[in-house]
């Protein structure tokens, strides 16, 4: 006979005693004259999937006094060998092979397969006669066992929610917080030195996770730049320890471990589980909608909840492109682009830079490297260009008038008494609403379980009163569901600046710029500080330019703005032409004219950024379509004469 066992780590045993056990036991059942002649093992979880089952060397771990000759796995292949040591095969139970019945039986049919029956201590052994009786007792067994392992992981799932959404960490804390440790509630665990730990920070390397995040969120630098920024001062930004402790450490940040702290979201304050399938999936990211938070936060955050919501809406964005505009690798690389990776097409796709006859372009060509997907972009353009001179004017335009120009203030403050607020109003008077509905129908609640404690359980009034309550629950539930849609509305919206954001402007100096005669140095530090995003759209031909004024870098925006003054030529130093026409921003040289697309209109948004509020600042409503932001250029306001209009802000 061949003997298989098998013991998990996890279990609340010594896997060396229960493998002692298991084969005392399996003697115990064999009949006169039979003898075990070799023996396979494993010490790993019943439920892996065969075909991963005998891989692991955990049996090595424990002194286990007995010859092994192999795993499952080993035992399935001799047993398919003619020259086989072994008849027959014994188990204490047929859940040491497997837990699951797909596995066990998996295994029961290939040992059948080469004439190899499988007996258990736990079932009767019968060498001839029927084995229906026999059958009919192993299947029961095997549906028990796989009962019972689901309901231990149900159970155990249970008990790790509830643990979680009660703020109790589990596992390593994370880079940047140290476990506090608390007796444990249960008095009996206690007494033996069981504790439970919640998050506190860990002095400079919480601060070192804050610096990432807001160098990400501020700056929108990539991995490789925050990872360089952090090896320049190890000391400044100690570098994480992996789980295996120093000793495997490299000593020195990666873009793994710096997008691994970026995505947790431990870092917001929240206690967050099952974010990986660790046991399962060996450590697959599960769907969001599947993690486990805590309701409120338990720890003080590293990172806000709403930059990190904000850095996951827009993980994507600078997918596939390399942070800054430094010159490609590529040896005939010759220039560079001021505007690299901030000019979007409608389509979503980012604008690459082409140089022609001495005028430089922003294109979009789908199709280039689209191959083998024709509908993917169905409708689009062969080819869009677009003039880098044209848009600078009018991010010109837009600067000196909206953020460095003397009327800033007034300008902005016009355009937030236009800004229409109806639809604010009235979501307000529904919350009003429906916050009055529900203070009502709770009270006609606690009337009716008070009139109910006094009645008989079979009185038909209490019957009513049942009736009633659940009625007015199901009124709760449904004016619970329409305030969450009210609110679900008012978060998608910016938040309208307050009086103290408009105060920000005054952080800033009176300059004059002409950004098409700047350094192109300083333009781009320029850009990325304020976080210039510029998107060409569809149908109309339209423009959307988009910047974020930090409240914390201000002082680098003025600094940044004074210099680029100061190394302009004097001719250029004069405010930027305030004008409002038509320009034709394509006109693309040879025969790429033709597939250009004119721009007509600029739309700009102004955004504030004191404490994590969006704040939209529209343009003129004299040029202001209804329902949109931005100041509008039309073609009637181009001025007299001009045989090349330029584009306005």
């Amino acid at each position: 006979m061949a003997w298989v066992g098998r013991t998990s780590t996890e279990e609340q045993q010594d896997p060396r005693q229960s493998l002692i056990r298991q084969l005392e036991r399996s003697k115990t059942a064999l009949p006169d004259a039979w003898a075990i002649v070799c023996h396979f093992f494993d010490v790993e979880s019943g439920r892996m999937e065969l075909a991963a089952r005998g891989r692991g060397r955990d049996y090595e771990r424990f002194d286990i006094p007995i010859a092994r000759d192999g795993g499952i796995t080993d035992l399935l292949a001799e047993a398919a060998h003619p020259n086989r040591r072994f008849d027959v095969v014994i188990c204490e139970s047929t859940s040491r092979v497997a837990r699951r019945m797909f596995e066990n039986l998996s295994v029961e049919r290939e040992l059948e397969r080469a004439g190899v029956p499988l007996f258990a201590w736990n079932e009767p052994i019968k060498l001839d006669g029927g084995r229906a009786q026999q059958i009919l007792q192993r299947r029961i067994n095997q549906s028990v066992a796989e009962y019972e392992a689901f309901n231990a992981l149900e159970t155990s799932w249970g008990g790790l929610c509830t643990h979680v959404r009660e703020g109790w960490n589990i596992g390593k804390p994370p880079y940047g917080y140290r476990a506090k440790h608390y007796r444990h509630p249960n008095p009996v665990k206690a007494e033996r030195g069981a504790t439970k730990s919640r998050l506190e920070p860990d002095g400079i390397r919480a601060e070192t996770v804050t610096q990432m995040a807001h160098w990400r969120y501020y700056e929108r630098i990539g991995y490789a730049v925050i990872v360089d920024r952090l090896n320049a001062d190890p000391d400044k930004y100690p570098p994480p320890e992996p789980p295996g402790g120093p000793s495997k450490a490299r000593g020195a940040w990666s873009k793994s471990a710096v997008c691994e702290i970026l995505r947790a979201p431990k870092y917001t304050g929240y206690q967050v589980f099952n974010r990986r399938a660790r046991r399962s999936r060996s450590g697959a990211h599960n769907d969001p909608a599947l993690w486990v938070w805590s309701p409120e936060p338990v720890h003080e955050p590293l990172i806000p909840k709403w930059m990190y919501d904000e850095l996951a809406e827009r993980r994507q964005e600078r997918r596939g492109s390399r942070a800054g505009n430094a010159p490609n690798t590529h040896p005939q690389t010759r220039r560079t682009y001021v505007l690299r990776g901030m000019l979007l097409h409608a389509c979503d796709r980012r604008m690459f830079g082409k140089h022609r006859d001495g005028i430089t372009y922003y294109s979009c060509q789908p199709q280039a490297n689209n191959r083998g997907r024709p509908d993917a972009y169905a409708g689009h353009p062969t080819t869009v260009y677009l003039r880098e001179d044209a848009v600078l004017e009018a991010i010109s335009a837009f600067l000196s008038d909206r953020v460095f120009g003397p009327e800033r203030r007034e300008l902005l403050t016009a355009e937030l008494a236009s800004v229409d607020d109806r639809a604010a109003r009235q979501r307000q008077t529904e919350r009003d609403r429906l916050q009055r509905t529900l203070d009502s129908l709770s009270q006609r609640q606690a009337n009716i379980l008070r009139q109910g404690e006094t009645a008989g359980p079979d009185d038909p009034f209490t019957k009513g009163l049942r009736e009633s309550y659940n009625r007015l629950e199901s009124e709760r539930k449904a004016a619970l569901a329409d305030l969450t849609e009210v609110d679900a509305a008012d978060a998608a919206e910016p938040a309208r600046p307050t009086a103290e954001d408009v105060d920000l402007l005054d952080g800033l100096p009176y300059l004059a710029l002409n950004l098409v005669r700047a350094p192109e140095q300083l333009l781009r530090q320029l850009f990325e500080v304020i976080q210039l995003t510029v998107r060409l759209h569809y149908n109309p031909d339209e423009v959307t330019i988009r910047i974020t004024l930090p409240a914390d870098l201000l002082p680098d925006i003025a600094t940044t703005a004074e210099r680029m003054q100061e190394s302009m030529p004097a001719i250029s130093r004069s405010k930027a032409p305030r004008v409002t026409a038509r320009t034709d921003a394509v006109g693309a040289p040879g025969r790429t004219r033709t597939c250009g697309q004119t721009l007509s209109r600029c739309r700009h948004s102004l955004l504030l950024r004191p404490s994590g509020h969006v704040l939209v600042a529209p343009g003129p409503s004299r040029f202001r379509e209804p329902g949109s932001m931005g100041h509008l250029l039309s073609p009637a306001d181009a001025p007299t004469g001009t045989s090349r209009p330029q584009c306005g802000s």
